[in-house]
């Protein structure tokens, strides 16, 4: 993709917009699991023989409950890419609309695309930053959509999820569900939050490209 050369017809968005609803719901649904998943953990407790890592390079048998919680986790890290991929996948195609739509180019470049959402600090703004230019592009006289303030901010809430469970293994994040769920917990409840406003967003903004698409 070249900012510098405007697409010179609208493309249909409806295909990515089902790819990205879907995926959204799957990694919800997904997250749901999850979270239902270590409320089990926590109601059981912690084994007496302690947590899964024992330390020093040493793991104990996995109980039923945490073996289920391995699969769950890995389940939801799969449906979580899935539906970052089909995000992104529609994300570009609306950008490249609006920029029809406009005849000028997008405020971000188009590698602020992905690189919005893992740069630090950037990360806070720009990728609403990109949504919010491709509703002002595609329809400068409507009001921005209130699902899209609802998402974003729904999205940073669940970000501590993120940072609990960066860089550590699942056994780790066990542990932590042992001694306090309740973070966790508030973490994944943003998070599937965030999944259901992120549903409206894209509707609310396909809808704005399919007026003059068609």
């Amino acid at each position: 993709m070249n900012d510098q050369i405007a697409q010179q017809v609208l493309r249909p968005v409806q295909g990515h917009a089902r790819s990205a609803v879907v995926t959204l719901v799957l990694a919800g649904a997904a997250w749901v699991t999850r979270a239902v998943w270590q409320v089990r953990l926590a109601a059981t407790g912690l084994p007496p023989s302690g947590p899964p890592d024992q330390g020093d390079g040493r793991h104990r048998p996995l109980t039923g409950l945490e073996n289920s919680y391995h699969i769950v986790s890995s389940l939801t890290d799969a449906a979580t890419l899935l539906c970052a991929i089909a995000f992104l996948w529609w994300l570009l195609r609306v950008r490249d609309n609006a920029h029809v739509l406009s005849g000028r180019p997008p405020r971000h470049a188009w590698p602020w695309v992905f690189l919005g959402w893992i740069v630090p600090v950037a990360q806070l703004w720009v990728p609403r930053g990109i949504v919010v230019d491709v509703h002002q592009r595609s329809a400068p006289k409507e009001r921005l959509p209130r699902a899209v303030n609802w998402w974003w901010g729904l999205w940073l809430a669940g970000i501590p999820s993120g940072l609990l469970v960066s860089g550590a293994s699942t056994d780790e994040v066990i542990a932590r569900v042992y001694t306090d769920v309740r973070l966790l917990l508030a973490a994944d409840v943003a998070v599937v939050a965030a999944a259901v406003a992120a549903v409206l967003v894209v509707r609310e903004l396909t809808a704005v490209q399919q007026k003059h698409l068609g």
